[in-house]
């Protein structure tokens, strides 16, 4: 879970005004206590009780800014329900589904039309965040949000040079304006904006008469970059114990057994060892592990020691000696770490227990009175009110001190190339303003992705992380692919909206994942169907982002919710004769090729919700590729017109990578015939693509 605003507050000029948000609820039951948690306070069930005097009607009045939020009642510290009487409800992506609000601002009473001369001033925006202006590829994009369906036109002048600005995105609080435009970065760059709407012209600047120029000084400018290998990588995640394993252990449980909360197979490095070939051959350019050090779980996310890996999984020698060797056949590895809470057997907590108020480590965590009870409802803070994974005071200076030099001994025993980092919406954000500088001192490509399942917008400034878990794509992909429920042009919208979100070196580094630990596995969303399997992997690896492979997906693995989703590897899949590893070797080694898949522009070529049918493009240099999908259940016929930019691209033939076959191209078109639930992808007929399919 995490924090979900509005498209681009951030960019306002000035603090948009709180809205007033009368919460009610009318229990048919006495209750003794009621609470609301939602994105507005981190999820947090005890921040924001509602007032009663006779336990079955409650209320209260929050006061928060404009902008979109999900939220449940929280009945008894416990009971999760949505609220009955919220008009909207949404799939957070991992099947929980939250109630709705969205807050408007007061000027919003007011409707809004193109045309009509008048202006909501208050949410026209632009700040000095990446969102507004940031720096990419040898060039300065600029944006500017409006309300939605407010402005005609919008102008960006730079030294009496005018640009115009595209309407790239909207949501229900704020429509985005967007132009990008050369800049040296070796003298200042003045601007300002005119807006347009019916016979009225409005100048955006700075300053309190909005009147100067807004200008970027390159001598205090410091630019928001992320790895440069990431684009160009295909990921894959690997849950320690249960990927393979080469040696036997004692006291695990048989490798295809029915798995369970509490039952560890025993997977090992010997065994990713092992299969560092398969990898390999897959085409794989890094390994995120889910967490290896000691803990007392089996995904080991409450740490017993942040610099131990856990002797089942193997010895700290072995983990240097195994990303060492991944690495020299070019696979790079990734860590996950757990800062928001470790385990109760961790020697700070245990001390806290022992010593009690005496304990040197008490402020490390937020513990309520003493003794501490490690049982249900704990006298302490703790991750969703699990006793065993006590909070960390991420806040304390001894806590993040502890934290930070923890990164630094994994970075001097073995090459670590980045940091997956667990609900970190959970912890304060001082801390990972440090983590950033001290994980980039380390090395500074290390790759910095946080696990938010919404908008991560908050992290991605600059000063936080590189990238996030791209949950909106895979619950798009899901709805859209997998049950059905969105139109071509729904689906499109939103991938667009999530690209709107960020800044473009940002979405080329988004972690697209279909699957994970947390989530069902896609072939089972996809009850199985292998054309729908292929095609939400073809728009995994064709859309803008980093493709990561949940283990097990690429061999058509099913299971549900975990721990259905977490079994044992089923190696036996690992065949020639497997379809789906057939597909995914192809669309792999096509996005290895490709560096319009891997770096290129996204631009929507043709949406037709009657016949269930879509098509983009990405384009990079003198490269392209287009993407066409028919969700529908009859072939189709389809002629896709070539945008001028990409026309000389193709020439008078190109090629459908995911068979080989070769198509005729017009000079301004390309007419496909599609069988029911195909997807295709089209490149250039060039040696780097007609050598996928040689013998």
């Amino acid at each position: 879970m995490s924090m979900v605003r509005a498209l681009t507050l951030a960019l306002l000029l000035i603090e948009p005004r709180n809205v007033p948000w009368h919460v009610s609820y009318e229990s048919p039951t006495i209750l003794n206590k009621l609470t609301v948690a939602g994105s507005f306070n981190n999820w947090d069930p005890k921040v924001h009780p509602l007032q009663s005097t006779d336990g079955r009607f409650w209320q209260m009045t929050l006061s928060l800014p404009p902008g979109k939020y999900t939220y449940k009642f929280v009945l008894n510290g416990s009971q999760w329900i949505l609220d009955p009487k919220a008009r909207l409800s949404e799939d957070d992506g991992n099947g929980n589904v939250n109630s709705v609000l969205l807050l408007y601002p007061l000027e919003y009473a007011i409707p809004s039309k193109r045309g009509d001369g008048k202006l909501t001033e208050s949410v026209i925006g632009h700040g000095t965040t990446p969102l507004s202006r940031n720096y990419d590829r040898g060039k300065i994009h600029l944006a500017l949000t409006v309300r939605p369906n407010d402005v005609e036109s919008v102008e960006v002048v730079v030294y009496k040079r005018r640009y115009t600005m595209s309407r790239t995105a909207s949501d229900e609080i704020v429509e985005k304006w967007t132009r990008c435009v050369p800049w040296n970065r070796t003298s200042p760059l003045k601007y300002w904006f005119e807006v347009k709407d019916g016979p009225l012209k409005k100048v955006i600047g700075a300053g309190p008469l909005k009147g100067e120029p807004f200008m970027i000084d390159p001598r205090t400018f410091k630019p928001f970059e992320v790895p440069k290998w990431v684009e160009r990588t295909v990921l894959y995640q690997i849950f320690p114990d249960r990927f393979a394993k080469a040696r036997n252990h004692k006291g695990v449980a048989p490798w295809d057994t029915e798995p369970r909360w509490d039952s560890r197979l025993g997977g090992d490095i010997a065994g990713v060892l092992s299969k560092a070939d398969y990898l390999r051959d897959l085409g794989i350019g890094a390994v995120y592990f889910n967490p290896v050090f000691l803990s007392p779980s089996i995904h080991r996310y409450e740490a017993t020691d942040y610099r131990l890996v856990d002797p089942l999984f193997g010895t700290n020698a072995e983990f240097a000696a195994m990303v060492k060797a991944l690495r020299v056949k070019g696979i790079r590895t990734i860590l996950d770490f757990a800062a928001n809470h470790t385990a109760v057997d961790f020697f700070a907590f245990a001390d806290v227990v022992k010593n009690e108020e005496k304990s040197p480590y008490k402020d490390w965590y937020f513990i309520h009175s003493f003794p501490v009870k490690v049982q249900g409802n704990p006298n302490y803070d703790a991750w969703f009110g699990f006793p065993s994974m006590p909070k960390l005071n991420c806040k304390n200076p001894e806590v993040q001190k502890y934290l930070l030099d923890s990164i630094a001994y994994w970075h001097r025993l073995a090459p670590i190339s980045g940091w997956r980092l667990d609900v970190p919406n959970e912890v304060d954000a001082s801390f990972w303003r440090a983590f950033r500088p001290h994980a980039k001192s380390l090395d500074p490509e290390a790759w910095i992705v946080g696990e938010i399942w919404g908008d991560g917008s908050p992290w991605l400034q600059g000063d936080q992380f590189d990238s996030v878990m791209n949950y909106p794509f895979r619950d798009a992909v899901v709805r859209f692919v997998a049950e059905g429920s969105l139109k071509p042009s729904e689906f499109m919208q939103r991938l667009e909206l999530i690209v709107a979100k960020y800044p473009p070196q940002v979405s080329r580094n988004l972690m697209n994942l279909l699957g994970s630990h947390d989530t069902p596995r896609i072939a089972i969303l996809c009850k199985g169907r292998l054309e729908l399997i292929k095609m939400a992997a073809a728009i995994q690896f064709t859309w803008l982002g980093v493709p990561s492979v949940y283990y097990g997906d690429e061999l058509g693995t099913e299971g549900g919710r975990d721990p259905q989703n977490r079994r044992g590897m089923r190696w036996d899949l690992a065949t020639p004769q497997n379809e789906v590893l057939q597909f995914y070797k192809r669309l792999i080694r096509l996005r290895n090729a490709s560096p319009a898949l891997q770096t290129g522009d996204t631009m929507r070529l043709a949406c037709d919700d009657t016949q269930k049918f879509l098509a983009y493009l990405r384009h990079e240099g003198k490269d392209a590729a287009i993407v066409a999908v028919n969700r529908s259940e009859r072939p189709l016929k389809k002629r896709i017109l070539l945008p001028s930019l990409v026309r000389h691209r193709f020439g008078k033939e190109c090629l459908n990578a995911v068979d080989g076959r070769s198509l005729s191209c017009a000079a301004q078109s390309v007419t496909l015939s599609l069988k029911p639930m195909e997807t295709v992808v089209l490149v250039p007929s060039i040696k780097r693509y007609t050598a996928l399919f040689s013998p």
